[in-house]
C-alpha cells in the first residue's frame, strides 16, 4: 500500500516557534523562496505526492507530460507557501484579502438560523475564519484531530478574537454531538467537504471527468435540518493578498431527503470543479482521490 500523506504540518514544535519568531521581522517572500530551492525538491524527490498532482493535472486535467511535471513543482511551491502564510498570520502578518461573493454570508450571519458552510483544500482556507466577520454568530471549524500542538494552540489563540470555536474530528464520532448541537443553536459550522473523514460513508460523484468519493455527512447533516448551505474557497492569487470565493449551494427542500442530498452533493462538486479549473494547482488534495487512476 503506498503511503499518503498523513494531514498535519511539517515540524516539530521547536520548528514551529523558531519560524512564528523568524516571520515577524522578515519578509514572508524570503521564506517563499528559500522553500521553492532547498525544501520542495526534496520533497519531491521523497514524497508520493509528487506522483499524486502529476496525474490529477495529467489525467483529470489533460495537462502535457512537460507542463504537468511543471505545474507539479509550482503545487508544491504554493503548498509552501501556503503553510508560511499560516505561520506568518500565526506572527501577527496580515494579507490583504478580497471577497468575491460576500453579501451571501452577510444575508446569512443576518438571519437566526444556522447555516452550514462546506470547505475544500484549495488554496488558504484558514484566512476565511479571520477574515470574514462572524461577530453576530460562532463560527464552528472542523480540523483535523492530530494536527500539531503548536499549530493548533496558534489556532486557537487568533479565533479566539474572531469568535471562532475548532471541532476536532475524531474517531469516535464525538464531533458529531457538538455539530448538532452547534447548528441547535443558531451557530456555522464549517466541514472540509473534498475528503472522506470521520465515517467511510459517501457519495459516488463525477468531478473533473472520473467518479471519486466525496463525503456523506456534511450533505446529510445540511439537508436534515434543511440549513442554508455556501460554499467558501481560498485562493492566492498574489504573494501577499487572497481571494474568497463564497457560493450559495441550493437544493430543493420539497423533494425526498435523498434527492435533497443528491442535489446538494452535486451543486457543491459543480462549484468544486468550477474552481479548480479556474486555479488547477491550488488544490492540496494529497491523496490517491480518483482510484486505479495509475
Amino acid at each position: 500500500m503506498k503511503k499518503e500523506w498523513a494531514g498535519t504540518t511539517y515540524g516539530n514544535v521547536w520548528v514551529h516557534r523558531w519560524l512564528i519568531r523568524m516571520l515577524r521581522f522578515i519578509d514572508v517572500r524570503i521564506l517563499y523562496g528559500f522553500v521553492s530551492i532547498f525544501v520542495i525538491p526534496v520533497c519531491l524527490a521523497v514524497n508520493p505526492s509528487r506522483g499524486i498532482i502529476y496525474r490529477y493535472l495529467r489525467k483529470r486535467h489533460k495537462f502535457g507530460v512537460i507542463k504537468s511535471a511543471w505545474l507539479t513543482y509550482v503545487n508544491h511551491c504554493l503548498f509552501g507557501q501556503v503553510v508560511v502564510d499560516r505561520f506568518a498570520m500565526y506572527a501577527g502578518k496580515k494579507f490583504k484579502v478580497e471577497i468575491e461573493g460576500y453579501e451571501h454570508y452577510l444575508q446569512l450571519v443576518d438571519n437566526l438560523d444556522g447555516f452550514v458552510q462546506l470547505s475544500a483544500h484549495i488554496g488558504n482556507y484558514e484566512i476565511a475564519g479571520y477574515t470574514l466577520k462572524a461577530e453576530k454568530k460562532k463560527l464552528n471549524a472542523l480540523v483535523f484531530f492530530g494536527e500539531k500542538e503548536a499549530v493548533m494552540l496558534n489556532r486557537q489563540k487568533l479565533f479566539s478574537t474572531k469568535n471562532i470555536n475548532m471541532i476536532a474530528i475524531r474517531p469516535d464520532m464525538g464531533h458529531l454531538f457538538e455539530i448538532n448541537a452547534a447548528l441547535a443553536n443558531g451557530e456555522v459550522v464549517s466541514m472540509p467537504s473534498d475528503r472522506v473523514f470521520g465515517s467511510d460513508k459517501h457519495l459516488s460523484i463525477e468531478f473533473l471527468g472520473k467518479n471519486a468519493k466525496f463525503p456523506y455527512g456534511p450533505f446529510s447533516i445540511a439537508t436534515m435540518r434543511g440549513l442554508e448551505v455556501i460554499a467558501v474557497n481560498v485562493l492566492k492569487i498574489a504573494a501577499k493578498k487572497y481571494k474568497i470565493i463564497v457560493t450559495p449551494l441550493c437544493y430543493d427542500g420539497q423533494v425526498p431527503r435523498n434527492e435533497q442530498i443528491r442535489q446538494l452533493s452535486s451543486a457543491y462538486v459543480k462549484e468544486l470543479e468550477r474552481v479548480v479549473n479556474l486555479y488547477p494547482t491550488q488544490w492540496y488534495n494529497y491523496f490517491e482521490f480518483w482510484k486505479n487512476d495509475g
